[in-house]
């Protein structure tokens, strides 16, 4: 089917390797965006990595609580302006949109947010989301943007959450560790086993993990919405669900 409002989230780790910004990743999530955009699809990102490229560019150390704020203020700008430079190559604006965690607990401050967004998006511009991490100290609240952007997906009236992610999809069993995983392609119901399991953080800079995105979409599939998982890496399942209306790909969340 054809989406109207889709948000998209990206994660520290498909973001950034090796100590750097991973660029190419970045641009290929901006092209992919770009395209959605020339088929009248309504975007919202929430993009993880103010701490991981704060720390490409000073190197605290990231145990520390306020060193995680002192890298997010730095990396929030150096990230946008990343993120400004290959929007500007498809003639189109973005814009930082930064929420602390009670947004959503008031309909006054989350009527005020949804105005803002879709003013944006009226406008052809971009808006680029994340957490606040500069001023918050509970890092678990959103779990690395995940249940953030479940949320953002739900308010702002969006059809569909997609999640780009290092995890391609969601397995029967961890993939890591067994050879014969296989990956799951619809999934219409998540056993609550699955949604108290530990986080499994993927990165040093990650907070989530696997638990994090089954709990976004069980958010979403309680809310009567989709969630869609998929590679952040190499953007072909991704490409091919959202554009081409084929799933190849990925993890399809939704009530059967």
């Amino acid at each position: 089917m054809a989406y109207k409002r889709i948000v998209i989230k990206v994660g520290s780790h498909v973001l950034t390797e090796d100590g750097r910004v991973a660029r190419e990743r970045m641009m290929a999530l901006v092209e992919l965006i770009a395209k959605l955009k020339s088929i009248e699809t309504d975007v919202i990102l929430v993009s993880s990595g103010a701490v991981a490229a704060g720390y490409t560019q000073l190197p605290l150390d990231r145990d520390i609580v306020s060193n995680r704020q002192a890298l997010a203020a730095i990396g929030q700008p150096f990230l946008l302006g990343m993120y400004q430079d290959k929007f500007a190559k498809h003639d189109m604006l973005c814009s930082q949109v930064l929420f602390s965690s009670d947004v959503f607990d008031s309909r006054k401050h989350t009527a005020h947010a949804k105005n803002a967004i879709d003013t944006l998006l009226e406008n052809g511009v971009i808006p680029i989301i994340n957490e606040n991490d500069t001023v918050s100290i509970e890092e678990l609240v959103f779990g690395d943007n995940d249940r953030l952007s479940a949320h953002v997906a739900y308010y702002f009236d969006a059809d569909i959450l997609v999640i780009l992610s290092d995890i391609d999809a969601y397995y029967d069993k961890d993939p890591n560790k067994h050879s014969d995983a296989k990956a799951k392609s619809i999934v219409n119901e998540i056993k609550d086993s699955e949604l108290e399991a530990d986080y499994t953080p993927s990165s040093k800079f990650a907070t989530g993990g696997i638990v994090t995105k089954l709990q976004s979409a069980e958010f979403m599939m309680s809310n009567d919405k989709e969630m869609y998982l998929a590679s952040g890496f190499d953007l072909k399942d991704a490409k091919s669900f959202l554009i081409d209306g084929l799933q190849i790909g990925g993890t399809l969340f939704k009530n059967s």
